[in-house]
């Protein structure tokens, strides 16, 4: 059944910019949120978009993947980058805010939009008329993630239970080597980092020592980790656990030493370009910072690009690629619409950028037109493709990062200069296909 309204579910980050999208375009929005009727365990105020983390936004450098996305969003207007460069505090080269500026900020704008109804209450389940963008964010109250699996089946997740990603062109592929274990599937499927004794056992002695993130009280519960131990965990239970586990070297010969490794990580494509590599079965709670310190003790990462550390933190996303396209919307039923974290982006300008694609394809949708795909050497185009056509069984959130877009066709060593071509290029390419679509 059509309705004269759109619905969207949730009034954070994502929910916030889709909202607006809507209103742009002239179409009236009903904006569900529960607060303060009530509270997830990590939020505390009444206004939209709460920061209950980190006030930073990351890099703000045009050159650099979060700097690209912000400046992508911006030129669609976005309303959580307007009101972040208002509320803005020093930060170096991030761009921070501060944080109760901001949302009161992006609240007013939000409540001063007359074609936006608000609507304080808690929504226990997705409408199935008309057209719905579900927003409800990474701790999604338990009725409606309940009503999320009726429609997904087993493709959501409650736990972002991550290892860390690297850049392929960061390996030193001098330290490394391509092989499966025991020569079974692709020879370049992965991408092996050995280590000999030595090199294991100092590596080992600062895992064990190193520091690990907090957890929120609504996230210690052991049944969020069941089959995912951090991998700083393994290895304090004895100095050979991991390499009997997720380091184990059999089935594999160093090509330089024609022998056994004493212990290998091994790296994993991340997506199909073959440009992002996960660090197969490290999952870490360790902090941002000791991961990079530590894991570029392995002589093949000793200059690893992090372009995602791993976490480990109560969460709920979808296994996108299964149900969703790359419009936002879902395979079995498209007029319902996610975006945010549940999605399987990560962070807080990521969510926002969700919720500007699904805001403009629900948008189309509404009005019966062919919705937009933006294009792949974008940010927000990659992170779209991302959404659809990454690898489903180790499907992880994924935030912007400059291996998400095409290589370019030239070679480019400087690491400044190459990034800042592809992101004028990007930018160009953003510009051009709002002009030809008339965004």
């Amino acid at each position: 059944m059509k309705t004269d309204y759109i619905t969207v579910i949730g009034a954070g980050f994502a929910g916030c910019e889709a909202a607006m999208q809507i209103a742009r375009a002239g179409i009236k929005c009903r904006l569900y949120e529960m607060k303060p009727v009530r509270f997830s365990p990590a939020h505390k105020s009444e206004n939209f978009c709460e920061l209950v983390c980190s006030n930073s936004f990351k890099a703000a450098r045009p050159d650099s993947a979060a700097g690209l996305l912000k400046n992508e969003m911006e030129m669609l207007g976005s309303i959580t980058v307007k009101c972040a460069k208002a509320t803005a505090v020093p930060a170096g080269g991030a761009l921070a805010v501060n944080r109760d500026d901001f949302s009161a900020m992006v609240t007013k704008a939000v409540e001063d939009e007359p074609l936006i109804e608000i609507i304080r209450e808690e929504m226990r389940s997705i409408p199935r008329e008309g057209i719905v963008i579900v927003a409800a964010g990474p701790l999604a109250s338990d009725s409606i993630s309940e009503d999320i699996k009726k429609l997904c089946g087993e493709n959501l997740s409650f736990y972002d239970a991550a290892a860390p990603i690297v850049s392929a062109d960061s390996i030193d592929m001098e330290k490394a080597f391509t092989q499966s274990r025991y020569d079974k599937g692709g020879e370049d499927d992965y991408i092996n980092c050995p280590m000999n004794k030595a090199e294991y056992e100092a590596f080992h002695r600062e895992l064990i020592g190193a520091e690990s993130v907090i957890l929120h009280e609504f996230e210690k519960n052991k049944e969020i980790y069941e089959g995912c131990m951090p991998i700083e965990i393994m290895a304090k239970r004895g100095e050979n656990t991991i390499r009997f586990g997720p380091m184990k070297p059999v089935g594999l010969t160093d090509p330089r030493t024609g022998h056994r490794p004493w212990a290998v990580l091994q790296l994993r494509k991340e997506n199909k370009a073959g440009t992002l590599y996960n660090l197969v079965g490290f999952q870490t709670n360790l902090k941002f910072g000791e991961q990079k310190r530590v894991f570029s003790m392995i002589p093949a990462l000793h200059d690893a690009q992090f372009v995602r550390y791993g976490v480990m933190h109560r969460n709920s996303f979808l296994n996108s690629p299964r149900v969703l396209t790359s419009y936002f919307n879902m395979k079995e039923h498209p007029d319902i619409f996610f975006a945010g974290q549940i999605t399987g982006v990560e962070g807080y300008m990521e969510s926002a950028a969700a919720g500007i694609i699904a805001g403009i394809n629900a948008v189309r949708r509404f009005k019966g037109e062919e919705m937009l795909l933006l294009p792949e050497n974008t940010m927000l185009g990659a992170l779209s493709r991302y959404v659809e056509n990454t690898e489903t069984k180790n499907y992880q959130p994924m935030g912007a990062a400059i291996g998400l877009l095409p290589p370019l066709g030239e070679r480019i060593r400087d690491k400044h200069e190459r990034y800042s071509k592809i992101c004028a290029i990007a930018t160009e390419s953003l510009k051009e296909y709002m002009q030809s679509h008339e965004m």
